[in-house]
């Protein structure tokens, strides 16, 4: 470091919440702002960089957006748009539904309340944003509806978000310092922080800084730490996002009294190919995934479904379903579409790295693919019976449903009879740790007697407090905008 003075703020972390707490902190007027990445520069970004890029915030609909946030959308485009508008008030009882009234209030009202200023903050520091077409809308009479709350994307999805970002930083003068992990923190005398303690390329060395922004996920890639918090069989889970969140921040914030909150024990988890590999795939990215399931039915290896397929949208459920199926024999399960909702499936279906069977009838496919062909026949000939006649429409919750099988199906129940068959083979795959470090509204992180550490600071997935049990699609990105703002501002006004 060519200037011994300690920086401004040290940001450990480089995805979407520790960029834009870094590039919060500058505009308050921090002069000297370094960012620590533990990955090397060819693997940056953190787990922002393998979402599909969608924020869930608070607006009145289509043109309402097109001022500031989808500002180059073009007329005709907007022509052919339904967009629901969402309100604080429906923003925060589905958060509040999904986590079964256990988020924090404080939490969940700033990450609303906050949620489309933040958007336009974005927007001014150059990411760009587009409707989610591919993702979350279907087609009705010609036009794109969207449903579910997860409307809007960065422009490139994840990797764009985090390009975008890092070109921001590094224009504002953010220096980031890459394949540098974080194994403590440096306090004073007065307990406060001043720095952090990290490997790097050249060894260890200590950095001082005045504040310290922890920003840098949970301990999800973390195996041991997965076991000891979720149980036997959690070290086999693929891992959704970076091989490098492993727990370093929270470790080294709770190794200094700092204050474990949040739900330790559950954490996001959805549906993933079985094929996928041990940690994320920087060129397929999160089209692993498989979420068309609300249109199909799940059953596991014995041919038996163990979810309501149907239960809300799939932004509701996708995040817990994964835990479902860690829960099966074989840690697998198999979706299945029949010819009537095949061509609806997400564009993920449609990858060449995809594991799937195609068969005319459904014991030609339990065969392919291994499922108890008897078990399968007679669930399938079971939910066909219990399907009651409604108007089918996947844009809403139509309550198309079944009558008298457990578990229900309880909206866009279809028969499955219409061969061909088609078989998706899904896995678990962990997206990130719900447990976490409890903080203020200053994003302050709190020691143990609810006192504030100072200088130390959090925002992103290694906040505790937001999510329990579940997760509210979209959700995720946008609390690691507010919180990283947030923290940022905050850090830059301490310095």
């Amino acid at each position: 470091m060519a200037n011994n003075d300690p920086f401004d703020l040290i940001v450990v972390g480089a995805g979407n919440a520790a960029l834009c707490a870094a590039i919060s902190a500058k505009e308050q007027g921090a002069a000297r702002v370094l960012v620590l990445e533990k990955a090397p520069l060819e693997e940056r970004g953190g787990n922002s960089l393998f979402t599909a890029g969608g924020f869930r915030f608070v607006h009145d609909g289509l043109e309402d957006l097109r001022g500031d946030i989808l500002d180059d959308l073009s007329q005709a485009e907007a022509n052919q748009i339904v967009l629901p508008v969402i309100r604080q008030e429906d923003y925060l009882e589905d958060l509040r539904r999904v986590t079964e009234g256990q988020t924090d209030d404080m939490l969940a009202q700033t990450l609303v309340g906050r949620s489309r200023e933040t958007m336009s903050w974005m927007r001014r520091n150059k990411v760009r944003f587009l409707p989610m077409f591919g993702r979350q809308s279907f087609k009705v009479d010609g036009k794109h509806h969207f449903y579910g709350g997860v409307n809007v994307e960065a422009v490139g999805g994840g990797y764009g978000l985090v390009d975008q970002l890092v070109k921001r930083a590094e224009r504002l003068g953010i220096e980031i310092r890459y394949a540098t992990g974080l194994r403590k923190l440096l306090q004073d005398r007065s307990g406060a922080v001043v720095g952090a303690h990290v490997m790097g390329p050249d060894g260890y060395a200590d950095i001082h800084g005045r504040n310290v922004v922890l920003a840098c996920g949970g301990f999800e890639a973390n195996p041991e730490m997965r076991v000891r918090y979720y149980g036997p069989g959690w070290e086999s889970c693929r891992v959704r996002g970076t091989r490098y969140n492993t727990g370093d921040g929270l470790r080294a914030a709770l190794e200094i009294d700092a204050q474990a909150f949040g739900g330790w024990s559950s954490c996001h988890a959805v549906q993933w190919d079985i094929s996928a590999p041990p940690f994320g795939d920087r060129v397929v990215l999160d089209n692993f995934q498989k979420h068309s399931y609300p249109i199909g039915i799940i059953v596991n290896l014995q041919g038996e479904r163990f979810v309501d397929e149907g239960a809300d949208y799939r932004n509701h459920t996708y995040a817990r379903y994964g835990r479902e199926v860690m829960k099966q024999p074989g840690r697998t399960a198999v979706q299945i579409f029949d010819a009537k909702t095949i061509g609806m499936v997400r564009d993920e279906y449609r990858i060449k790295q995809v594991t799937k069977a195609e068969a005319p009838t459904l014991e030609a496919l339990a065969a392919q693919i291994g499922i108890d062909a008897q078990g399968l026949a007679r669930t399938v000939r079971e939910f066909n019976a219990a399907c009651r006649p409604g108007k089918y429409n996947p844009a809403i919750l139509d309550g198309v449903s079944t009558e008298g099988i457990s578990p229900p199906k309880s909206n866009w129940a279809l028969p499955i009879d219409t061969p061909p068959y088609t078989g998706f083979v899904v896995t678990c795959g962990i997206t990130f740790s719900f447990g976490g470090l409890r903080i203020n509204e200053r994003c302050e992180v709190q020691d143990t007697s609810d006192r504030s550490i100072p200088g130390l600071y959090a925002a992103g997935e290694i906040v505790g407090g937001l999510f329990y049990e579940n997760y509210l699609g979209g959700a995720g990105l946008m609390a690691g905008a507010v919180f990283g703002r947030i923290a940022g501002a905050s850090a830059g006004r301490r310095a």
